[in-house]
């Protein structure tokens, strides 16, 4: 009866206002340089990688036109909270409006979404080049490469369109103070002024379908990676194909770890001032690394950069 009585005169908030990541005034500035000197460095390392990709023919195979794709995603990725997090470090009210919120949570999720499974691809990949090597051309053709990012894009659409619709359906007409430095459904389903069970099930069930099944693919991919991998007689054909799947291995931790800490637990367990260190993690973090990642661990690829850096060189000398 509370409720209904008092959502006849809910207005929904034109913005929100955000708690931030810190309310001391003499580290505001010294967070904006850090995290605009990390987004810089991140885009410019994820440019780096599709650009790498996109002029080494030799590395015109699955495995880096789905590190490509993934690099564009981290890029889009960190772009969808970073800019508005560098605003408010300069800005006395941090703030963002309703309707950026709502664009600020879909694009959180169908990034988010579309992440996981190409890393599941990832790990199909790295299966199909240990654990069947004959067949691997076949399976990994370009076409089914192109199928198995679409797929991971259907999958990141449909999961953000859901939880984004059932999160702004809800009422906003008490306090609209976000206990979080960016739009997340955990905090704004603090800020809701109804029951929201139905949007924690949403986001167990979904969100346990969306991450826990593409994690259990990938955990299958390389259960048997590791089973053939142990099969290797030389140590050194060993070590090879453990070093090709190592840098995957690392960023699924980095990345699975913190969603699952985030999405997969009951409202109860909510800390906001834990989770905003955990999101940092995979909204910030994560897509400054992973080009690192895979770049340093990888030799194909600083070969191809040292030999495009080479190239573009002796064009400037002519």
């Amino acid at each position: 009866m509370f409720f209904s009585i008092s959502l006849e005169n809910c207005t929904t908030p034109a913005e929100f206002n955000l708690v931030g990541l810190s309310d001391v005034p003499s580290l505001q500035v010294v967070l904006f340089d850090m995290f605009l000197f990390i987004y810089v460095i991140a885009i410019v390392g994820n440019v780096s990688i599709i650009f790498t990709y996109r002029y080494s023919s030799n590395l015109h195979t699955p495995m880096y036109f789905f590190l490509a794709n993934f690099s564009f995603l981290d890029m889009c990725y960190i772009s969808t909270t970073v800019p508005n997090i560098l605003a408010n470090f300069l800005s006395e009210h941090k703030t963002i409006s309703f309707y950026g919120c709502v664009v600020q949570l879909y694009f959180l999720m169908l990034l988010g979404s579309t992440e996981c499974y190409i890393l599941a691809a990832m790990a199909y990949d790295r299966y199909n080049a240990i654990c069947q090597p004959l067949l691997y051309t076949n399976i990994m053709n370009k076409e089914s490469c192109v199928k198995y990012i679409l797929g991971s894009w259907f999958i990141g659409v449909v999961n953000s369109i859901i939880h984004t619709t059932l999160t702004f359906t809800l009422p906003f007409c008490g306090s609209n103070m976000i206990n979080y430095f960016f739009c997340d459904i955990p905090p704004l389903l603090n800020l809701a002024y109804t029951d929201t069970w139905i949007n924690e099930l949403a986001t167990f069930v979904i969100g346990g379908f969306v991450t826990m099944g593409s994690l259990l693919l990938t955990i299958i991919s390389y259960a048997n990676i590791i089973v053939t991998i142990l099969k290797i007689h030389s140590s050194s054909g060993r070590r090879k194909a453990f070093s090709t799947c190592v840098s995957h291995f690392t960023v699924v931790t980095i990345f699975y770890g913190s969603g699952i800490f985030i999405y997969l637990k009951p409202r109860s367990n909510y800390i906001m001032e834990y989770d905003r260190l955990v999101a940092i993690m995979y909204t910030v973090i994560a897509p400054l690394l992973n080009p690192f990642i895979y770049s340093l661990r990888n030799r194909d690829v600083k070969d191809a950069a040292r030999k495009i850096i080479y190239e573009k060189m002796n064009k400037a000398k002519y």
